[in-house]
């Protein structure tokens, strides 16, 4: 099982999005999503985002909030939780990133990309500013087959 972080980064009403278009053989392949990667032994999911939004950007993270859990499932891919991020303090230069182009989008336009079905369920709640969540999603190939969300708090 596979476990990862995804942040957005946030800066004046725009995420900083990642279409995934540099990398061989990327579950991501073409799909735009936040920032973050794979844990490395030994690290909790904070020491994974902020290395990992450093890594692939260039930001040193100031101040993030844990907004949500995804349980990933896809046919042929290894299954993945990924452990999902919004920040709004950082500090840094932006460079180019080896996964992908990096943008600015704003939060209005962000359902226009291509996005993974899943992701058009999760953002809308981290646009707006909802409490964490848990949403399990099920694909086969890019179509979305299954999914639950659940809202903490909402039992």
């Amino acid at each position: 099982m596979l476990l990862t972080t995804i942040c957005y980064i946030e800066q004046d009403g725009k995420y900083l999005m990642l279409l995934r278009n540099k990398k061989k053989q990327d579950v991501n392949e073409g799909k735009w999503i936040g920032v973050g990667g794979k844990f490395l032994e030994g690290e909790s999911p904070e020491e994974c985002l902020l290395r990992e939004v450093e890594e692939e950007t260039g930001l040193v993270l100031d101040e993030f909030k844990a907004r949500g859990i995804l349980t990933f499932a896809s046919e042929g891919w290894e299954q993945e939780y990924i452990h999902v991020f919004t920040a709004t303090k950082f500090h840094g230069t932006l460079r180019e990133c080896d996964e992908g182009e990096l943008r600015w989008i704003d939060k209005d336009k962000i359902l226009d990309l291509n996005l993974w079905a899943g992701d058009r369920i999760f953002l809308p709640l981290l646009i707006g500013d909802e409490p964490y969540f848990s949403l399990k999603l099920s694909y086969r190939g890019d179509e979305l087959v299954e999914k639950k969300l659940y809202r903490y708090g909402s039992y």
